[in-house]
């Protein structure tokens, strides 16, 4: 039986949506999974480095990885009206060149911030470090991903929201592509196929059964909030719109891409349909 290493993100929302497999409601022929959840920046650079077969990665990263990784269908998060904030100490004023923390170069918001504050001097660290960096005037503002956007403290504010920076950028209402999942092309695409068809119903699987599984996620301290919070998060970032890639979110994803190549941040524009999994491939070879 092969032994398949998913890497992802320690917030709850890839906890989620990877859980219905750790739980045993999904599963594959002849295949057993484990899981690894690490800091999103990490995973870009071991994305980056191709250590991962199947790995959570921040959608801005992938033109950079394009030659070795396929995006998967399935398991992605977008803002739609909401997204990371730019926070600062309550009442404190920036100056164009203030200092902010960031939670990796690769990130999307970091893409999006460096096109919006051009002067700022950015730091990068580990995101669950970024809300205390501020409060202890490390920096004078951070960009808060994950749950951190609904329980940052009382003693800071918005400066501004990642969303408004996107829509200004994109011109169009679209949702705000934030992360997704990408597997090696090392693996054999009739193997990956399968690999996406039961990562998506995994993640069906964990919204159709979302309050079972909730449950059982607080009740093993599997995520770092409270029930309320929890369920609000997922409806954010886990919802039926992450089960499988629309029409809508492709536009987004390449919306993305045409931003970053425009300001120097990619070799070339890619249309993010020319990188996924043809599915129709497994049809062909059994016709």
């Amino acid at each position: 039986m092969k032994k398949t290493l998913i890497a992802h993100s320690p917030d709850a929302d890839d906890i989620f949506m990877y859980y219905a497999i750790k739980f045993g409601w999904v599963d594959m022929n002849n295949t057993k999974f484990d899981n690894i959840a690490e800091d999103i920046q990490t995973l870009n650079e071991k994305a980056l480095n191709g250590e991962y077969e199947i790995v959570a990665i921040s959608f801005a990263l992938y033109p950079h990885i394009r030659k070795d990784y396929a995006l998967l269908r399935t398991a992605v998060s977008f803002g739609d009206g909401y997204g990371p904030k730019i926070i600062k100490k309550r009442g404190a004023t920036l100056k164009s060149n203030f200092k902010v923390a960031l939670s990796g170069k690769h990130t999307t918001n970091a893409l999006l911030f460096r096109i919006a504050y051009p002067d700022a001097k950015i730091t990068y660290m580990n995101f669950l470090e970024i809300e205390q960096a501020v409060l202890d005037g490390k920096v004078d503002a951070g960009v808060l991903i994950h749950e951190s956007i609904l329980t940052y403290d009382s003693k800071l504010e918005v400066e501004c929201e990642m969303w408004d920076i996107w829509q200004e950028l994109a011109g169009k209402d679209l949702p705000l592509p934030l992360g997704g999942m990408a597997i090696s092309r090392s693996v054999p695409l009739n193997k990956s196929i399968e690999y996406e068809q039961t990562l998506t119903k995994a993640v069906k699987v964990a919204r159709d059964h979302k309050h079972k599984l909730s449950q059982m996620l607080l009740e093993r301290d599997l995520v770092r909030i409270d029930a309320s919070t929890l369920d609000k998060y997922l409806e954010l970032y886990a919802n039926d719109d992450s089960i499988t890639l629309n029409e809508t979110q492709f536009k987004a994803i390449n919306k993305l891409f045409e931003i970053g190549y425009k300001h120097g941040f990619y070799d070339s524009l890619i249309k993010v349909e020319d990188f996924m999994i043809p599915t129709e491939y497994k049809e062909l070879r059994y016709s």
